[in-house]
């Protein structure tokens, strides 16, 4: 029950984590469009990624809840 707990609490920050890193220059150049990949900008790919990330955590963490029964106990 506890590794639930801390798996728990790793996704928590995560989220929050890449939440904070969508605003940030790092994912948003100031003044920029480019680079471009395949005629994408940067910035849409990096939130591309960033989405999906945000989707496998969110898978996670409905696996790893503290409030979550285990299906054999049910």
């Amino acid at each position: 029950m506890e590794k639930k707990k801390l798996y728990w609490r790793i996704c928590c920050i995560a989220a929050i984590g890449l939440c904070i890193l969508t605003f940030t220059p790092l994912v948003i150049p100031q003044g920029q469009a480019s680079p471009a990949l395949g005629g994408v900008p940067y910035s849409l790919w990096t939130s591309f990624i960033i989405t999906v990330l945000l989707v496998v955590l969110t898978y996670i963490g409905t696996r790893v809840h503290p409030g979550m029964q285990n299906e054999e106990d049910l």
